[in-house]
């Protein structure tokens, strides 16, 4: 029986469920849930990167598998920070939902058909710079909680809508209050967004057996995304967005970066099995 460590949230609880029957399915392995509240979870009232950044979705977690508590840990990958302590490591990438950003109106209107001055409820520096890139008569509020916490306060907080990831609305069976989906060129998705991450502690010998959950495709094209976020200092302050995605042997990355207050955009094209070096290329041509 392996023990899985999981945040709280509905949506953490659904991505773990998703990891224990893939295990089931294809290593015939039966698991536990393990649940955590996390210092990201508690403090709603700040934006992350005044708090610290997405390592606060992880560290009660990790605390747990140094102590023995549990054996692996599932996370969404966006949380998970580039670069992890020494004693851990992303053992699997088993799976990704759609990695769009989606919008959310509750009278059903468009983003581009809101009215001048509409307020849109994001927690994200990075919607938020490429939504004014998009309309900049439009008005930013900061919102911070879980799925259905934001989506609660369009009418609370008198917003024209949110923007959201469309994989945990997708996940949560809530595709239906989707307005819109943003295309990946005009808004670049997250670093990892929509993807699911297994960490496990380096000298834990479920290692290679949890391994083989992973899935390639998933596993190249994020460490793709995650390395220009490397490269260009990126996360919770931060403009960074990348985004790729594999078609037969190809891969194809966007990526995007704030440069002193302008949003400077970048495509690439190359074999997959350079991923690394074509993730480097693009990134430094938008430092």
């Amino acid at each position: 029986m392996i023990r899985v460590a999981t945040r709280k949230s509905s949506l953490a609880e659904i991505q773990t469920d998703i990891v224990i029957d893939i295990l089931k399915q294809k290593l015939n392995i039966d698991c536990v849930k393990h649940f955590y509240t996390t210092k990201g979870d508690k403090i709603l009232d700040v934006s992350l990167d005044k708090i610290g950044g997405k390592g606060l979705f992880i560290k009660e977690i990790e605390i747990a598998l140094l102590n023995g508590e549990v054996d692996i840990a599932v996370h969404s990958l966006k949380d998970v920070p580039t670069e992890l302590e020494e004693q851990f490591e992303i053992v699997a990438t088993p799976i990704r939902e759609d990695a769009r950003d989606a919008f959310v109106s509750m009278k059903g209107l468009k983003f581009q058909e809101l009215k001048r001055g509409a307020r849109i409820g994001t927690s994200s520096i990075r919607r938020a710079k490429m939504l004014k890139n998009l309309r900049d008569d439009i008005e930013i509020v900061p919102i911070r909680g879980n799925v259905q916490t934001r989506i609660d306060k369009i009418e609370r907080e008198n917003l024209d809508g949110v923007v959201l990831a469309a994989a945990g609305l997708k996940r949560l069976g809530l595709e239906g209050i989707i307005t819109e989906y943003f295309d990946v060129d005009e808004m670049v998705p997250a670093c990892g967004q929509g993807a699911i991450a297994v960490e496990i502690l380096k000298s834990n010998p479920l290692k290679n057996l949890i391994s083989k959950i992973d899935d390639e495709d998933v596993r190249i094209c994020t460490a793709a995304e995650r390395n220009i976020m490397t490269i260009l200092k990126g996360g919770c302050h931060s403009a960074v967005g990348a985004y790729a995605k594999i078609i037969n042997d190809k891969i194809e990355i966007i990526a995007v970066n704030d440069v002193d207050g302008r949003l400077k955009k970048g495509k690439i094209t190359g074999d997959k099995k350079d991923y690394i070096k074509i993730s480097e290329e693009i990134a430094k041509s938008l430092l």
